[in-house]
């Protein structure tokens, strides 16, 4: 079957119904059975689809082969055709993968395997995506080899292939750039920090029946590093206040449930239980949560139930940006707010971390079980001292030897 342009083939787990498969039949079956392993959690599953599903794309429309025969060669041709993919298999917006026509669930003509973004500042700028520009970002080159290799690996302990054709590739420096140093971590400066928790304040006095829920948002993002996805109810996880708790010895403690399932316990501020007794003051509840209260932790602003989606988050935090970056410019702080234009709300998370870490000297391995990082590695990334002291003691170095250094 020759088609212009690949329509998506996996939608759940539990319902991917194909009418005229574009698939090899075996090949889907395995490719659902191995993504089960990750139907637990959304966005693993979400990012194992995606790559699973572009693979059984290109191998059934491009050369025609079962994944299961594919080489080592084959593969490199693979990521060769990821990296400049026809226009056809581009879109330019985050379509959904389904639509409804006369109340027929189908596939929608306007889903694409691959997305042309810009930065959220190029898109206030004006500036719109375009194919033309399509680029696949060093980390989506890293999550290729490693969801192929890994898909590989329980093909190879099932029997279905005799080889992992990814780990024949021996020169993946080919296709990846390798760094000696990580790169900076994206994070709000002290000033835009201030300035941020100084609006969001005062959006609190003005309208607190809006924003006194802004306000413990953004303490919570930030104080106790949250990502996004972990202030929203999920299948697996419904943050409630009983989460809240308070052990033996009097300290506090915040369990969620995270990235890659995981549960944590998170060390609860003085700053944090104030933000939180706020905010409960606003709902009309006791100063602190009993064990067994049934209060979900976010309320859907209008009906009932918790909040379920991180785009309204998304929202509330972008406006609080928003306005910060207009109070940075109306007091002159011009080049504060033309880099606080391409904040995300994970830079709060980042910022967090990193002031913990580098100006109030909290342990890093505290840091990393509270953030549940899988090693102090990753934690290691957000310490600026190192490096600022390797800067100072290359600072002053003098072409020769017998000049005196000058300090500042």
């Amino acid at each position: 079957m020759s088609l212009q342009y690949p329509i998506p083939i996996i939608d759940s787990i539990d319902e991917t119904k194909i009418s005229g498969s574009i698939v090899f039949d075996a090949d889907l079956i395995i490719s659902l059975d191995f993504l089960k392993q990750y139907s637990g959690n959304k966005a693993t599953f979400e990012s194992y689809r995606r790559e699973i599903e572009r693979l059984l794309q290109w191998s059934t429309l491009i050369i025609k082969k079962s994944i299961l025969e594919l080489s080592r060669q084959d593969i490199e041709d693979y990521i060769k055709f990821c990296l400049n993919p026809p226009k056809t298999w581009i879109s330019t917006i985050r379509a959904a993968r389904h639509t409804k026509r006369n109340g027929i669930r189908i596939a929608n003509p306007k889903w694409r395997p691959f997305v042309a973004t810009v930065s959220k500042q190029d898109f206030k700028n004006g500036i719109r995506p375009n194919k033309n520009n399509y680029q696949l970002s060093q980390k989506s080159i890293r999550e290729i080899f490693t969801i192929l290799s890994s898909f590989y690996n329980y093909l190879l302990i099932d029997e279905k292939v005799s080889v992992n054709p990814i780990a024949l590739i021996k020169q993946k420096s080919k296709f990846l750039q390798k760094r000696q140093q990580q790169s900076s971590v994206m994070r709000l400066t002290e000033k835009q920090w201030q300035y941020c928790l100084q609006v969001v304040r005062e959006m609190a006095i003005k309208n607190p029946d809006k924003h006194e829920r802004t306000l413990f948002i953004l303490s919570a993002l930030y104080l106790m590093y949250l990502r996004i996805s972990e202030l929203v109810s999920n299948d697996k996880w419904t943050p409630m206040m009983k989460h809240f708790h308070r052990s033996t010895d009097g300290s506090w403690w915040f369990k969620i449930v995270g990235k890659g399932n995981k549960l944590r316990e998170i060390a609860v501020s003085d700053d944090m239980l104030l933000a939180l007794k706020r905010y409960r003051e606003y709902l009309n509840l006791s100063p602190l949560p009993s064990p067994t209260e049934k209060t979900c932790l976010l309320p859907k602003e209008n009906g009932k139930g918790e909040m379920t989606d991180t785009r309204h988050i998304r929202r509330i935090v972008q406006e609080c940006f928003d306005k910060t970056i207009s109070k940075l410019r109306e007091e002159n702080f011009f080049s504060e707010a033309d880099a606080m234009e391409s904040a995300t709300v994970h830079w709060l998370r980042h910022t967090g971390i990193s002031d913990d870490i580098n100006k109030r000297g909290r342990p890093i391995a505290h840091v990393r079980d509270d953030a549940g990082h899988s090693s102090s590695a990753i934690t290691d990334r957000y310490n600026d001292i190192e490096l600022k002291e390797r800067y100072k003691s290359a600072k002053n170095k003098k072409l020769n030897l017998k000049e005196k250094s000058v300090k500042n």
